[in-house]
């Protein structure tokens, strides 16, 4: 039987940001302990910490050491060395485990394990030369999107290609690195689908999330998605399909497209809590932090039944912070929003970021209050 990992004991996080932060802030409440393990010094995680280790991936000294005085290591970044995943494992559980982390970060490896298992996705191909890239753009057609196979994020290392003539240069761009093709998509909607899955095989998701993008970056969230009811029944059985293929243990979100056909295409995995899922903080019974907590710690999975019919969240990037100060004073009038700040993040170049969340009875009325509180920040 596995063992509990029960309040007081030590969890680990490897990485740093805005998402290590509100799972170090749910597990803090449920009575653990929290380290976290990143480069980086005085971090949105590290500010709220038990203890903040500073040292490369790479360093599997460090990493030995940071593994000794935690209970169980998970993840709120995917993009750490498999190396890094081994030497932990040696010490103490990793939760997810290794071979979901290798499967999600990297695109030709995710693509490939969607497609051998049978997973919708848009037609695709991989490339690791320029000779290999002609051929995949010629087999998928155009219009196509070539992207990064490694490191992308935000639209981070993506190119739409829209003639054969534009190859060679996206390869130059791209600086000669393996890539994956896919064909454009027509797209309806983006959403995505959180879900957890427990030690002994428990699972639970939350209702499809339909995400709005601004410049490849989340901008809104709201939830439920305006999509029928078996889409979204569709979509959550494919996550949970997903857990079981990987022998997941921890949350996992799954992003999908909807196509202008009605098809439901996977984009990609993520094998941690999700930008998206940033709602449930404050409007699920259990957010996706706390279950993530209970995930690797063997505890009973939570419910995640929204606390209002409708939630919308409203993401907080750092061009708020450009000018001057945003107005805290007239954003706080709407006492039923809820404002969270990280401090500044790395990957978002040093920018300050944050979100804001609204609850009601439809997603029109979540969505409005939460942007006019965002937009109350600018007045």
């Amino acid at each position: 039987m596995t063992r509990v990992i029960g309040p007081g004991a030590a969890l680990g996080v490897l990485g740093s940001g805005q998402l290590g932060r509100m799972f170090a802030i749910a597990a803090r409440r449920m009575g653990y302990r929290v380290h976290t393990f990143s480069p980086e010094a005085d971090t949105p995680t590290g500010q709220v910490a038990d203890v903040e280790v500073v040292a490369e991936y790479e360093d599997l000294d460090a990493l030995r050491a940071f593994a000794r005085q935690v209970d169980v290591v998970t993840f709120e970044f995917e993009n750490v060395p498999i190396v890094a995943v081994d030497a932990i494992e040696t010490i103490t559980p990793v939760r997810p485990c290794g071979m979901a982390l290798h499967t999600a970060q990297q695109r030709a490896r995710e693509k490939q394990f969607l497609a051998d298992r049978g997973f919708p996705t848009a037609p695709f191909g991989r490339a690791a030369t320029l000779d290999e890239l002609w051929d995949a753009v010629a087999r998928i057609g155009t219009p196509a999107v070539i992207k990064t196979a490694a490191f992308g994020y935000d639209g981070k290392g993506q190119h739409k290609v829209t003639t054969p003539a534009d190859v060679e240069h996206i390869w130059t761009a791209i600086g000669h690195q393996e890539a994956v093709v896919e064909k454009f998509v027509n797209l309806q909607t983006e959403v995505s689908v959180v879900a957890a899955r427990g030690i002994d095989g428990e699972m639970a998701h939350y209702q499809p999330f339909e995400n709005r993008h601004r410049d490849h970056i989340l901008d809104v969230t709201t939830t439920p998605a305006a999509i029928t009811p078996s889409l979204a029944a569709r979509a959550a059985e494919i996550a949970r399909d997903l857990l079981e293929e990987l022998q997941y243990v921890g949350v996992l979100c799954v992003e999908f497209f909807v196509d202008t056909d009605g098809e439901l295409l996977v984009n990609e995995i993520a094998p941690r809590p999700h930008n998206s899922g940033h709602l449930t903080f404050d409007a699920a019974i259990t957010s996706q932090f706390e279950q993530q907590v209970r995930a690797v710690c063997a505890l009973p999975l939570g419910s995640t039944r929204l606390l209002a019919p409708a939630a919308a969240m409203a993401n907080l990037l750092g061009e708020l912070w450009e000018d001057d100060e945003p107005n805290w004073a007239a954003a706080s009038r709407f006492s039923d929003v809820k404002l969270h700040l990280y401090g500044k993040s790395e990957a978002r170049r040093g920018r300050k970021m944050g979100h804001m969340t609204a609850m009601g009875q439809t997603t029109d009325e979540a969505l409005d209050r939460v942007i006019s509180a965002r937009d109350a920040l600018l007045i």
